[in-house]
């Protein structure tokens, strides 16, 4: 039998998970299209802070959670790749402009 107390414990962890997964999938979003954040969703995911006195997480919910730590870690790696390229197109940009051609160059945006 569930007490009050049991329910409200794993409420509090499901809304935590919940929130997690929204962030994750807001960080998935913006690399999927390609666009910078808000500046509320930049302001919103920096001030985030874990919830205080969870306790230990509900057996129910080591799955959720498993999933969502796995989810986390790939969007992490996406997220580094991005930022790796980023740095490179960067890179490649300030070196053309630090020998600019000879004579002008022309691009065909027709193709």
């Amino acid at each position: 039998m569930t007490t009050i107390d049991e329910t409200s414990f794993d409420s509090a962890w499901v809304e935590a998970l919940t929130v997690l997964e929204m962030d994750v999938a807001t960080a998935e979003a913006m690399l999927d299209n390609d666009h910078l954040p808000s500046v509320e969703d930049v302001a919103r995911m920096a001030a985030w802070q874990p919830p205080a006195d969870l306790g230990p997480l509900p057996a129910s919910l080591v799955d959720r959670a498993q999933a969502l730590a796995n989810h986390q870690r790939a969007v992490a790696e996406a997220v580094t790749r991005a930022m790796i390229a980023n740095r490179r197109h960067v890179a490649a940009l300030d070196q053309i402009r630090a020998t600019p051609p000879s004579r002008p160059v022309y691009v065909d945006l027709e193709g």
